[in-house]
C-alpha cells in the first residue's frame, strides 16, 4: 500500500520512546532514497521495475 501512496510521512527512528521524529517525507520514491529511513530501505526494492 505504501508504494502506491501519493505522499508518505515516515516517523521513527524506532517505536515508542525511541520514535516520534519525522525521518522522511515525500513520494514513495523520495522516501526510498533517504538513507535514514527504515521504511525506505524496504520500499526501494519494491519500486524497481521487474
Amino acid at each position: 500500500m505504501i508504494k502506491t501512496a501519493d505522499w508518505v510521512i515516515d516517523l521513527g527512528p524506532e517505536g515508542g520512546a525511541g520514535g516520534g521524529q519525522i525521518i522522511a517525507t515525500g513520494t514513495p520514491e523520495q522516501v526510498a532514497k533517504n538513507p535514514a529511513s527504515f521504511t525506505g530501505h524496504y520500499l526501494g526494492p519494491l519500486l524497481k521495475p521487474r
